[in-house]
């Protein structure tokens, strides 16, 4: 693997902007100092450009094994590192769905031979596979996935024995989807009696609404809170949601942790009229004033992480009535972008745009050497231009499905190179491809 020195760029890391050289060798950071010189390595010029840790997404469904018109790994992780995302932590609710170790396994074969980022992959949980999710390797593996409310794929986990269980045996951390079933089904019920199939798309958070995600979070917490359980709350789209979570004490040292997605950030419901179904996610984009409370609970640390919950569909899947179009939205390569943009409004700083897509992830998983720009950690890096501007539009979409909700809005600001582990994986628009990512791993020796 060739050697590469990052000249004369700005490093935004641990609370600080500075200027400084990277020297990267064997796939890890050697140097970090204000002068490098190493005729040995490969020179890049970053002179007025920003230097980032690779960005981690948490939460990403990459539609691989069982749908392919959808995604693959292959291809969505190609959209994620061009995005700066050098990392990504990928959902069990495929088809077949990884609830077994068996396919668990399968996904990270695929991922070792195709993927361009680096990968982890969720065991996912049911109502009866207990056994086998204590088979999961606290140090290999991300996390163990509870559907406590049904999304795509039908993972429901809604015994309560099913989730005494797991809530009570299982180590290492639960990430869950919070949304009360029950509550759903009877508004949806109650609706489809009144518009048929034909439900207006503006009713979606009506349907999924916010007391459902409030007792299907609040049920989450008194569960952790009983087995002390070690518990990561997925997508919080509700300002409702938001006591839930504790910001007196340290990242490292919280049991119970949050995840906001950059979509309920940037949309809310006024937004149905013009993207319609193509916002439709789960739990469903709320109203303005759920919105105006996620930025203010991200910057006093009650949300910890930002991430995507990417979840690509076709076009044409998208374009089904309330009913048949599905779920989920395609985000990995811009979440960067979405977050820049906050930051050109002046709303957030780059040091915490870095804390909450960097760091945050890092120590929330207990992720091992990644998440930081430090001597000896692995080399992933996003050299970012802050100052570009640039349109979303087809030709620069590397979604498998190739749309977005962001198409014909320009940004400003785009990443010009990612490292993935030392290895130079893209620039401005160009991938090499010649060596993949590596499988993430854990500091758990705790649990082990």
């Amino acid at each position: 693997m060739p050697a590469y020195l990052l000249k004369g760029g700005q490093l935004i890391n641990e609370g600080q902007i500075f200027a400084a050289d990277i020297l990267i060798k064997n796939g890890r950071i050697e140097k970090i100092a204000s002068q490098i010189q190493d005729p040995s390595a490969k020179e890049i010029n970053v002179e007025g450009k920003h230097l980032i840790p690779g960005i981690i997404d948490d939460q990403v469904h990459f539609r691989e094994p069982g749908m392919p018109h959808k995604a693959n790994i292959y291809s969505e992780a190609k959209a994620a590192v061009a995005g700066g995302v050098t990392s990504f932590m990928e959902m069990p609710n495929t088809k077949p769905p990884a609830i077994t170790q068996e396919k668990l396994a399968e996904k990270y074969e695929i991922g070792r031979k195709t993927s361009l980022a680096n990968y982890s992959f969720f065991m996912g949980a049911s109502n009866d596979n207990l056994e086998e999710v204590l088979k999961t390797n606290a140090k290999e593996v991300c996390g163990i996935k509870i559907f406590m409310g049904s999304s795509t794929g039908n993972m429901l986990v809604d015994k309560r024995t099913a989730l005494n269980g797991l809530f009570k045996e299982v180590p290492i951390l639960i990430a869950t989807h919070c949304e009360d079933e029950a509550t759903i089904r009877a508004n949806a019920a109650r609706h489809k009696e009144i518009y048929g199939e034909d439900v207006p798309i503006h009713l979606h958070p009506v349907i999924r609404n916010a007391e459902g995600c409030l007792i299907s979070s609040t049920m989450a917490v008194e569960l952790a809170k009983k087995y002390n359980t070690r518990l990561h709350i997925l997508h919080i789209s509700t300002k409702d949601e938001l006591d839930l979570f504790r910001n007196d004490i340290p990242l490292a040292e919280k049991r119970i942790t949050s995840e906001l997605c950059v979509h309920h950030l940037y949309f809310n419901s006024d937004q149905y009229a013009t993207l319609g179904t193509q916002i439709k996610c789960n739990p469903a984009i709320k109203s303005a004033e759920h919105q105006a409370a996620l930025l203010p609970a991200l910057l006093d640390n009650r949300l910890d992480i930002i991430a995507t919950d990417h979840a690509p569909h076709t076009w044409e899947e998208k374009q089904g009535t309330y009913f048949k179009a599905p779920s989920g939205v395609p985000l990995v390569q811009h979440s960067l972008n979405v977050m820049l943009e906050y930051y050109q409004k002046g709303a957030i700083s780059l040091e915490r745009i870095v804390e909450k897509m960097c760091h945050a992830p890092a120590i929330c998983f207990e992720m091992k050497e990644r998440g930081y720009l430090r001597e000896g950690y692995w080399a992933d890096i996003a050299v970012v231009d802050l100052e570009k501007e640039w349109t979303v539009e087809k030709s620069n979409i590397h979604y498998h499905v190739n749309w977005s909700p962001f198409e014909g809005h320009s940004f400003k600001g785009t990443v010009e190179h990612t490292f993935v582990s030392g290895h130079l994986a893209y620039t401005n628009g160009q991938f090499d491809e010649s060596k993949k990512g590596e499988r993430l791993l854990f500091d758990r020796e705790n649990l082990l």
